[in-house]
């Protein structure tokens, strides 16, 4: 079955919440060790006193702030009736902070700032996440890089589509350098894109955000599932489109796209002449006769003229199954047996196509929703057996291929991503500013 918004983000929360709570566990040791170690009778009462305050401030601290965190996820989806409402609030706010003056960029010495660390940068730091929102007012402008100034920089990770490390390396610092004017632009050009897509998507719908790299499942007006998503490379695009999942395809073979065999199958061949073998491809020229790499002039582009396709298995790169809609650009969702690619921050590999994290979980919600018969332990099966299977859905679900780079929730959370394709019209090449020394 498909899981909750919300459930997902405590997964992920997990990590955060286990650390920070080492993290405490840690403090609270080096306060017992100092008692401990000179002699825990001897200390006079206001050092114990102390010490339990500031492990009681410190755990109501910690709790503030996974609040905080999990009020950036939302279960509403990013295509709500509401959301052009929210933005537009956002917008008031934004043109508050650019007639203020927006905020300084975060200046860096060569190491990344972290938790624990003195430094003069973490002042201009605190400023940044304070304009924004992300740090409390009543924080301070310490050069100490503390627990309140971690949790400020985890939001607003979180907020722009960033590993939640708490780390300000150099995505985080470029992100945070990009000035509060190109924001309110992002934000007034998504709010005309939002708008237009405000009307009734349908009961259940997949929408994928392609510079956010991620799948909603909806159902009901709730998100049901999030999926972390690869899409395409800023030369082989992604298209933005809408239509109907009519078909998923288990175990399928992959027919190589005439681009691919273009930009791609050639050079290797070139390079390695077994990688046809290698990689389970096999040729084929259009009325079905195999034929033998060694009968193709590879110098040239006569291999465009046949199809190549690739066996099921553990290496090919739908993976276990491919998610069909009518487009004229060829492209689908799929599985994919390069899993590393999900945990990365910038997920722009694909030739056009979209790999999806946790397939199972979306196509089990698929066939669950529109087609008889059909269980997580069917969907598991089915992909354990091997076999080629073709399932047409009993009810199509629209699929929505949008490019939303600015948008805000019902809790007032405003997030941001890359403009990958260039699609808004707002310079951004000032954001690098002050990131390329970084270590």
């Amino acid at each position: 079955m498909g899981f909750a918004a919300t459930d997902l983000f405590d997964g992920r929360l997990l990590g955060l919440r286990a650390g920070a709570r080492g993290a405490a566990l840690a403090l609270t040791g080096v306060f017992a060790s100092v008692a401990i170690g000179g002699d825990a009778l001897a200390q006079p009462a206001p050092v114990q006193m102390r010490i339990e305050q500031q492990r009681v401030e410190w755990n109501d601290q910690f709790d503030t702030t996974m609040r905080s965190l999990q009020a950036v996820e939302s279960s509403f989806p990013t295509l709500s009736p509401d959301t052009a409402t929210y933005v537009e609030t956002a917008i008031q706010r934004y043109s508050m902070i650019v007639q203020q003056g927006g905020w300084q960029p975060v200046t860096s010495g060569r190491k990344a700032m972290r938790l624990g660390m003195r430094d003069e940068h973490v002042v201009s730091l605190r400023r940044r996440l304070m304009v924004s929102g992300d740090l409390e007012q009543t924080a301070g402008l310490s050069d100490t890089f503390d627990s309140y100034v971690d949790a400020a920089v985890r939001r607003f990770q979180l907020r722009h589509g960033l590993t939640p490390d708490g780390v300000v390396g150099q995505s985080t610092l470029v992100a945070m350098n990009v000035s509060a004017n190109v924001r309110l632009g992002q934000l007034e050009t998504n709010l005309v894109r939002l708008r237009s897509m405000s009307g009734f998507l349908g009961d259940r719908y997949v929408m994928v955000n392609i510079p956010a790299a991620e799948i909603e499942a909806v159902e009901n007006g709730r998100v049901r599932s999030r999926h972390t998503a690869v899409v395409g490379k800023i030369d082989r695009q992604t298209p933005i489109l809408n239509s109907s999942i009519y078909e998923l395809n288990f175990n399928p073979y992959w027919t190589v796209p005439v681009s691919i065999i273009r930009k791609d199958l050639i050079p290797k061949m070139n390079e390695d002449p077994a990688y046809l073998e290698k990689n389970r491809i096999r040729i084929f020229d259009w009325k079905g006769n195999e034929l033998a790499w060694q009968q193709i002039n590879w110098n040239t582009d006569e291999a465009t003229q046949y199809q190549f396709r690739q066996e099921p298995g553990e290496i090919n790169s739908l993976g276990s199954v491919r998610i069909n809609f009518h487009n004229s650009h060829q492209v689908y969702l799929h599985d994919t047996p390069s899993k590393s690619l999900f945990g990365s921050d910038y997920r722009f590999h694909s030739s056009g196509c979209v790999r999806v994290q946790n397939v199972r979980e979306l196509i089990t919600w698929l066939l669950e929703s529109t087609t008889s018969d059909w269980s997580r332990a069917r969907v598991d099966e089915t992909i354990r057996s091997g076999s080629r299977e073709d399932v047409k859905l009993g009810n199509k679900i629209p699929i929505y291929m949008s490019y939303v780079t600015a948008w805000a929730t019902a809790e007032g959370v405003i997030h941001f991503r890359e403009d990958i394709y260039n699609r808004d019209g707002v310079l951004m090449s000032e954001a690098a500013v002050g990131s390329a020394s970084l270590q």
